[in-house]
């Protein structure tokens, strides 16, 4: 025994672990986003924070910087109820449960045996021993252990791939929260959207409604023609025929929040029905610098993690290379008389040490580390991949949200203009110092100026959710109420 503990005792402390060491990548990033202040800092690269150990609930500030109190409602009940989170958070807690029973390789196997047998032997297996002679019987208990000696870092590499699986699902469930949430509010904006949008075509369809009726007024005096009449109706028709179209995007809308909140999708039909203004939208938001964002967005670092584990998988395979070495033991009892059992005569014991080495199939073993190499080649791609879509991503948000903002100024000053326009024209035509035919075309142009501007006040809304996504953790600093004022 002496010799074997010295040789297990000079393994151990000359252990290691195989295959490369993971190095996070480093990727050269700008240090600014186009159109934004540069920063103090000098250029950073793009390295993605450790992700914690457990799932981290998107940042609050997001919604609540919209000011609603019911769409901060809704976003708490998605991330209580949101059926694709629960699934998300199975996969986290699975991949957590497998990170355990990996551990469990580190520590040495025990089991507990034990067995009772009573055998006759026949007369022809014992001739001239008596019938009862022939009768023997046996007790055996025992308690073994085996212990893979890890001297080359097969099971240690498999603990660290298995915790950057699980940090790379940690992740996976907060892109989904960001996702998620991200997704409830432009729904919910979209529905405000619509019903601003309801409301102007159901004003406009009202004045329609009024200009055919001073025009039918008119050709029963003799005034107007048929051919104005007709005219007249046709355009106020084509108005009425927005109305249900709007109200069923509106039911669209509706339906798609309460699913996404975990309901049927009839569940919120009376609650969100019920008209309200859209929210005031930041008039600007701060991105920070793009390391920033790339240290935010969990599908970097999930990205980041996922190569890290097919790092790890490469030294799994190279320890195949070298032998596999068990240390094995076995303590026990045997007996043919229970009563004997756990005597001093009756024990038994065993300690072993087992090698396993596949020298002989060294073809299989090399082609499984190729492929491991071939993972780990392709998940730094896709980690770079993913490092160049999330600049892209925040960079076409920031945009639209800039430029959208500007729009809504042009909008505004039409849908003022043409209304002011369309009074106007009806006016004149009253006093019979204009034709219906401007009086129509005014009005044509007063319903397109504010569906457009209605429209226009959504998807900027709905921009500002999508630069939230592309942040991947809300807004970087409190926006203070004077920024808060919307589109005026």
């Amino acid at each position: 025994m002496r010799p074997l503990i010295t040789v297990l005792a000079a393994a151990l402390l000359t252990a290691c672990a195989v295959g490369p060491e993971h190095v996070r990548p480093s990727m050269a990033v700008p240090q600014t986003f186009e159109g934004t202040a540069a920063p103090d800092a000098t250029a950073a690269t793009a390295n993605p924070a450790t992700a914690t150990a457990a799932p981290v609930v998107a940042d609050t500030a997001f919604w609540q910087a919209f000011g609603d109190p019911q769409l901060n409602a809704l976003v708490d009940d998605t991330l209580l109820a949101n059926h694709d989170l629960r699934i998300a958070l199975s996969r986290y807690d699975r991949a957590n449960a497998l990170l355990r029973g990996t551990r469990f390789d580190q520590l040495p196997t025990i089991n507990a045996s034990g067995t009772a047998s009573s055998n006759r032997a026949s007369a022809d297996q014992a001739p001239g021993v008596p019938r009862d002679a022939r009768d023997t019987d046996s007790f055996d208990v025992g308690i073994g252990a085996s212990w893979e000696l890890d001297l080359f870092g097969r099971v240690r590499r498999s603990v660290e791939a298995g915790r950057a699986d699980v940090a790379a699902s940690a992740d996976d469930l907060r892109a989904l929260q960001v996702a998620i949430v991200g997704e409830v509010a432009t729904a919910y904006l979209d529905l405000r959207g619509l019903q601003e949008r309801l409301r102007v075509a159901t004003e406009n369809a009202g004045n329609q409604q009024h200009t055919l009726a001073l025009v039918d007024a008119r050709r029963n005096a003799g005034q107007d023609s048929d051919f104005d009449s007709a005219r007249a109706s046709a355009q106020a028709a084509s108005t009425a025929a927005r109305i249900p179209m709007l109200e069923a995007e509106i039911a669209v809308a509706t339906h798609r929040i309460a699913v996404l909140t975990g309901r049927t999708p009839d569940a919120l039909r009376a609650q969100l029905t019920v008209a309200r203004a859209l929210p005031a939208v930041p008039r600007a938001i701060d991105p920070g610098t793009p390391a920033d964002v790339l240290r935010l967005r969990p599908d970097v670092s999930a990205a980041e993690h996922r190569l890290h584990s097919a790092t790890a998988r490469v030294g799994v395979a190279t320890a195949d290379l070298f032998p596999r070495l068990t240390l094995g033991g076995l303590i026990g009892s045997q007996a043919g008389d229970i009563d004997a059992l756990f005597g001093r005569d009756s024990e038994t014991r065993l300690v072993a040490l087992g090698i396993d080495w596949s020298f002989l199939d060294i073809g299989r073993v090399r082609a499984r580390i190729a492929a491991a190499d071939a993972d780990a080649s392709m998940e730094l791609a896709r980690y770079q991949q993913t490092v160049l879509r999330a600049l892209e991503d925040t960079g076409n948000a920031l945009v639209r949200f800039d430029r959208a903002h500007d729009a809504d100024v042009e909008l505004e000053r039409a849908a003022r203009d043409s209304a002011r326009a369309a009074q106007l024209a009806r006016l004149r035509f009253d006093a019979g110092g204009t034709s219906l035919l401007e009086v129509l075309d005014a009005e044509r142009t007063q319903l397109q100026a504010e569906d457009a501007f209605a429209s226009g006040r959504t998807r900027t809304a709905t921009d500002a959710v999508a630069l939230y996504r592309a942040l991947a953790g809300g807004w970087p600093q409190t926006l203070p109420a004077r920024e808060m004022a919307g589109v005026r």
